[in-house]
C-alpha cells in the first residue's frame, strides 16, 4: 500500500509542478515516533483510541457479566466498583477525546487548505504523551488496593480514603490534560492563522467551525479539572482541607468544581460529532447544508450556555430551590440549539436526492439514537423527576445514549466517510453494512432497557440486585456482548483490509456530492498535501489554480 500511496502522492505533486522529494517519507519505525505530519499523528491517535475503546469495552463486558443475574457471580462489590470508575476514565479520556483529536489532526488541514497544523512538534508530543498517561491508568489495577474506586467523577470523600492507585490516577489525568490543552491551541492557532487565502470564517466547513468552538472549551474546563484534583491530591497528602469536614472543607464543592468542568466536557465529547454529521447528511441527500449560519451560531450558543448548567448534576446535594429553578431553566434553554441543529440535519434530507451508503446509515443512526438521550436529558433536567431518578439507570441509559449512539456512531460515518480519502482504498460497503446494523439493534438492546431499570428503582454502581431486574439486565448484558463483538468485526473485517490497500481503490472523490478542499487532492492524500496555499472559488469549496 505504501508503494501505491507514495506514487500516488508523486503523481499528485507533479500535477501540481511539485518536485517528487516533497513527498519523501521517513521509513520504519522513526515515521511515527517522530511524526510531524498531522496524517501520520491523525492516524496515532485513532490507532490509539481504538485500542483504549477495547480496554474500556472489556471492562464494561466485565460489569454486565456480573449483572448477568443477582447476587456475586464473578467480582466482588469492591473490583466491581474498580471497574466501573475506570471504564468511565479511559472511555473518556482514553477513546472518545482522543479519537476527536484524531479526526482533527487528519481533516482540519485538508479541509482550510493548510499546509500541516501550526505546531508539529508540539503536536507529536501532546500525542505521546498520552501513552505513558494511559499506561499509568490501567496499571492502577496491580497496585496496592487495586484501581481507583470512587466511580469516574472521583467524587470527594471517597477520593481521600483511596490507596495509592488514587495519586497514579490524578497524574494520568494531569497529563491527559495537558496533552488536551496543548492539542487544543495548536487546533486554535491553525484554524484562525493558517486558512486558504479567501476562506473566511463564515465559509469553514462546519467540521472545523465544530472543533475551533470545542478547542477554546477545552482550553478553558481542563485547567478546572486540573485544579480539582490538585486539591484532592494536597488533601491527601499536605494536610489541607479543602474537601474534608473534619477540617471545614466541604465534599459538595469538590462537585461543583468538576462539573464546572464536566458538563463542557459532555459537549466537547459531542460538537466535533456534530460537525461530522454536518458533513455526511449534505453529501449523501446531495444538497447544501440547511441553515449553514444558524449551525455555526447553535453550536457557539451550546457552548456558551455549558458553562452555566453544571449544578443539574446536582439536585440531591440539598441546593435551595431557586437554585434548583435556576439550573432547571438552563439546561431546558440548551436544548434549543441543539434542537436546531437536528431540525437543520433533517431539513438538509427533506426532499433531498438521498442514498444510504454506511457513511449516511451511521449519520441517520445518530440522529434518531442521538435525539432520543437529547430527549431523557430533557427529561433529567427537570428537578422534580430528577430527584427520583438521579444516580439510577435511567442516568446511564441516558449518557450511553448521547456518548455511544451519539459520539461513537458519528466516528463510524466520519471514518467511513473519509477512509478513501486517507487510505486511497473504498471499505467493503457489504461488511460496513453488517456493522452498522449489528451495532444498532445490539445497542438499543443494551442501553433502552436500562430506562425501565432506572424508572423501576435500580441504582447505578451497584454489584447486586433484587430478582426483580433479572430480566432486563440479562437483555442488557446479551446486548452488550453483541456491541463489543460488532467493533472487533469493525477492526478485523473493514479497519484492516483498508489498512492493508485491499479493496477497491479509491477515486479522488468517492461520493460525487461531497464538497470541501479534502476532495480536490488525490486519494489517498498526498502525505505533504498544500505546498503552496490553494486558490478558491467563491464558495471556498474547490480549488481553482
Amino acid at each position: 500500500m505504501s508503494q501505491d500511496m507514495t506514487h500516488a502522492a508523486h503523481d499528485a505533486h507533479d500535477a501540481h509542478g511539485h518536485d517528487d522529494h516533497h513527498d519523501h517519507k521517513p521509513e520504519g519505525w522513526r515515521r511515527w515516533v517522530y511524526a510531524t505530519n498531522h496524517k501520520d499523528i491523525g492516524t496515532l491517535y485513532l490507532l490509539f483510541a481504538f485500542t483504549m475503546l477495547m480496554v474500556g469495552g472489556v471492562l464494561a463486558l466485565f460489569i454486565r457479566l456480573e449483572l448477568f443475574q443477582p447476587g456475586l457471580q464473578f467480582v466482588n462489590p469492591e473490583l466491581f466498583n474498580q471497574f466501573t470508575t475506570m471504564h468511565g476514565l479511559i472511555m473518556v479520556f482514553g477513546a472518545i477525546m482522543p479519537a476527536f483529536v484524531g479526526f482533527a489532526n487528519w481533516m482540519i488541514p485538508l479541509q482550510i487548505g493548510a499546509a500541516d497544523m501550526a505546531f508539529a512538534r508540539m503536536n507529536n508530543f501532546s500525542f505521546w504523551l498520552m501513552i505513558p498517561a494511559a499506561i499509568t491508568l490501567v496499571m492502577s489495577f496491580f497496585m496496592p488496593g487495586g484501581a481507583p474506586a470512587a466511580g469516574w467523577t472521583l467524587y470527594a470523600p471517597l477520593t481521600l480514603q483511596m490507596g495509592p492507585s488514587m495519586d497514579a490516577g490524578i497524574f494520568a489525568m494531569h497529563v491527559l490534560g495537558a496533552s488536551s490543552i496543548m492539542g487544543s491551541i495548536n487546533i486554535v492557532v491553525t484554524i484562525l492563522n493558517m486558512r486558504a487565502p479567501g476562506m473566511t470564517m463564515m465559509k469553514m466547513p462546519m467540521f472545523v467551525w465544530t472543533w475551533l468552538i470545542t478547542a477554546y472549551l477545552l482550553i478553558a474546563v481542563m485547567p478546572v479539572l486540573a485544579g480539582a484534583i490538585t486539591m484532592t491530591l494536597t488533601d491527601r497528602h499536605f494536610g489541607t482541607t479543602f474537601f474534608n469536614p473534619a477540617g471545614g472543607g466541604d465534599p459538595v464543592m469538590y462537585q461543583h468544581i468538576f462539573w464546572f468542568f464536566g458538563h463542557p466536557e459532555v459537549y466537547i465529547m459531542i460538537l466535533p460529532a456534530f460537525g461530522i454529521i454536518s458533513h455526511v447528511v449534505p453529501t449523501f441527500a446531495r444538497k447544501k447544508l440547511f441553515g449553514y449560519a444558524s449551525m455555526v451560531y447553535a453550536t457557539s450558543s451550546i457552548a456558551i450556555l455549558s458553562f452555566i448548567v453544571w449544578a443539574h448534576h446536582m439536585y440531591t446535594t440539598g441546593m435551595p430551590v431557586t437554585g434548583q429553578l435556576f439550573f432547571m431553566y438552563a439546561t431546558m434553554l440548551i436544548s434549543v440549539p441543539t434542537g436546531v441543529k437536528v431540525f437543520n440535519w433533517v431539513a438538509t434530507m427533506w426532499r433531498g436526492s438521498m442514498t444510504f451508503e454506511t457513511p449516511m446509515l451511521f449519520a441517520v443512526g445518530f440522529i434518531f439514537v442521538f435525539t432520543i438521550g437529547g430527549f431523557t436529558g430533557l427529561i433529567l433536567s427537570l428537578a422534580p423527576l430528577d430527584l427520583q431518578m438521579q444516580d439510577g439507570y435511567y442516568v446511564v441509559a441516558h449518557f450511553h445514549y448521547v456518548l455511544v449512539a451519539g459520539s461513537l456512531y458519528a466516528m463510524f460515518a466520519g471514518y467511513y466517510f473519509w477512509v478513501p480519502k486517507w487510505t486511497g482504498v473504498m471499505y467493503n460497503e457489504t461488511r460496513g453494512k453488517i456493522h452498522f446494523w449489528w451495532s444498532l439493534i445490539s445497542f438499543n438492546l443494551t442501553f433502552f432497557p436500562m430506562h425501565f431499570l432506572g424508572l423501576a428503582g435500580m441504582p447505578r454502581r451497584y454489584a447486586d440486585y433484587p430478582a426483580q431486574f433479572t430480566d432486563f439486565n440479562q437483555m442488557a448484558t446479551i446486548g452488550a456482548f453483541g456491541f463489543g463483538l460488532a467493533q472487533v468485526y469493525f477492526f478485523f473485517f473493514v479497519v484492516l483490509p483498508t489498512m492493508r490497500g485491499k479493496g477497491e481503490k479509491a477515486p479522488q472523490r468517492p461520493w460525487e456530492a461531497a464538497e470541501g478542499l479534502e476532495w480536490e487532492v488525490p486519494s489517498p492524500a498526498p502525505f505533504h498535501t498544500y505546498e503552496t496555499p490553494p486558490k478558491l472559488d467563491s464558495t471556498a469549496t474547490k480549488v481553482i489554480g
